[in-house]
């Protein structure tokens, strides 16, 4: 057999695995091109305030095009009615995205979730009904810094590094009441992420990287030190929520 003919035996399987990288590679793209025009950045405004907007988190499309899920800390924002601050979301890409006042719909703060409503329809996200194993691999997409640089969405991925209670138990005795007592016992289990989020992400969307389905929302970041750290020495530990309990909360408001 001729060195030629040998060295390409040798060489097939690699060949075979850089072109399913490739189109694998290509077929996130596509996904992710889909996925984006459906994430919007949540924040509050104010006309006389330089700037006027104040980017506090992401969020994104589900239903009727007509709803938006973020966080219930995201919105959790003192607004000054007086100077007519109000909660909005920003849509589209880049320096000039549309403006578009949003109103709290429903919120679990337990689960630390919000759905908002917005008066225009917009590309909606679908959720995932998949079950959800550790070792798989995410993407999640988002506002990380703001508004620094523009409204332009950033995209990381991550493996799902356990499937773990969330229970942040209270500095002393004397601050826990019935209801926290309650969630520590029967704490929400949360995906653990090794992908690196900052605080901006609080409310990107999780998702299947073939279907573009969201399969959870992103809500905490472990800090090591301090707030300010986060951004120079980010611990690359993340959290999201299962997209049950958004589920549950939908169900829940629809029927009442």
């Amino acid at each position: 057999m001729s060195r030629i003919v040998l060295s390409f035996i040798v060489c097939f399987p690699a060949l075979l695995l850089f072109a399913a990288t490739l189109v694998k590679a290509e077929g996130f793209a596509d996904t992710l091109a889909k996925v984006k025009p459906s994430i919007v950045a949540v924040a509050t405004y104010l006309p006389t305030r330089r700037p006027p907007s104040r980017i506090i988190g992401t969020g994104f499309v589900i239903g009727n095009g007509s709803s938006i899920v973020t966080n219930a800390h995201v919105v959790d924002a003192e607004l000054d009615d007086l100077k007519g601050e109000r909660l909005v979301v920003f849509s589209g890409t880049g320096r000039k995205p549309q403006l578009i006042a949003a109103d709290i719909a429903a919120i679990d703060e337990s689960r630390d979730l919000a759905v908002l409503s917005v008066k225009r329809k917009l590309p909606p996200l679908k959720l995932s009904s998949k079950v959800v194993r550790e070792g798989e691999i995410y993407a999640f997409t988002g506002f990380p810094i703001g508004s620094v640089l523009g409204l332009y969405p950033v995209t990381h991925r991550g493996m799902i590094s356990s499937i773990t209670p969330i229970a942040i138990p209270a500095p002393s005795s004397g601050q826990l009441n019935a209801s926290k007592i309650k969630r520590l016992k029967n704490p929400m289990l949360a995906y653990q992420l090794d992908a690196t989020a900052y605080p901006g992400n609080s409310g990107s969307p999780m998702f299947d990287m073939e279907s573009g389905h969201v399969i959870g929302i992103l809500n905490q970041v472990y800090i090591k030190k301090t707030k300010e750290d986060v951004l120079s020495a980010p611990s690359g530990i993340s959290y999201a929520i299962p997209i049950k309990y958004l589920n549950k909360l939908l169900t829940k408001t629809s029927g009442q």
